[in-house]
């Protein structure tokens, strides 16, 4: 099994040996940032499969980095766990809209977040590796190439389905239309951005055809681009 890379920004070199010596026992490979400009340097150079993140650093606060990771297209889908000596709910909470996907206070135990971090992955590869996406009773299969909503089948087009297999694999995360260009035709292929909403309207009437609530999962984020959101589905 490839072992897997976390990068620790954090300006406590002590914290940062502590966790080094625990992962790389725990068979992970370590990469170390004492502020977000190293930080930054290293995203340059690599690209790692977690980021363990402190609230408090030298050259800016540990959330406006976050944010600048969950707009760049590069670094948006790092998973990443802050650390931090804030446990007021406020700081909880802004954190994870900002996009952490965990948190956990010091001091902690590093078992603990070890395996918080396994957890995190071993859920993001279930996600990658299936081969069945389900959302109430739209269902999405890989292999097969078949979508069905309760007991009907969906009648779509290879982009189409290829669209929604990107939605339903990441919600609640808003998209630009140029990074759906990016994620469904592929970066080496020239697409006007206005393509996409022709094709989120064909897959949307498809869906509306057979149960209408379905097809708002797939909200307009104005100024933005789309999201996939089954947070709010209501079905009668």
């Amino acid at each position: 099994m490839t072992r897997k890379t976390v990068l620790m920004v954090d300006d406590e070199s002590s914290i940062r040996e502590m966790l080094r010596l625990a992962l790389e026992m725990s068979d992970f490979e370590c990469l170390e940032a004492g502020d977000i400009h190293q930080a930054h340097h290293l995203l340059a150079e690599t690209h790692p499969d977690i980021i363990l993140l402190d609230w408090m650093l030298p050259g800016g606060s540990g959330i406006d980095f976050l944010k600048r990771l969950k707009k760049e297209e590069s670094t948006q889908d790092i998973p990443v766990i802050m650390l931090t000596a804030k446990t007021h709910e406020d700081n909880v909470i802004q954190g994870l809209d900002v996009g952490a996907d965990d948190y956990i206070t010091k001091p902690f135990a590093p078992k603990e977040l070890i395996a918080r971090m396994r957890a995190i992955l071993r859920r993001l590869s279930d996600s990658e590796s299936s081969n069945t996406l389900t959302v109430g009773e739209l269902v999405l299969e890989v292999d097969s190439h078949r979508v069905t909503l309760g007991s009907r089948a969906l009648d779509m087009g290879p982009t189409e389905f290829k669209m929604l297999h990107f939605f339903m694999a990441h919600p609640e995360r808003a998209y630009t239309r140029a990074q759906v260009l990016d994620r469904v035709w592929g970066t080496n292929v020239y697409v006007e951005e206005r393509t996409v909403d022709v094709h989120i309207r064909r897959l949307r009437k498809v869906i509306h055809q057979v149960d209408p609530a379905y097809s708002d999962l797939i909200q307009t984020v104005r100024g933005t681009g789309y999201r996939f959101s089954p947070r709010d589905l209501v079905v009668s």
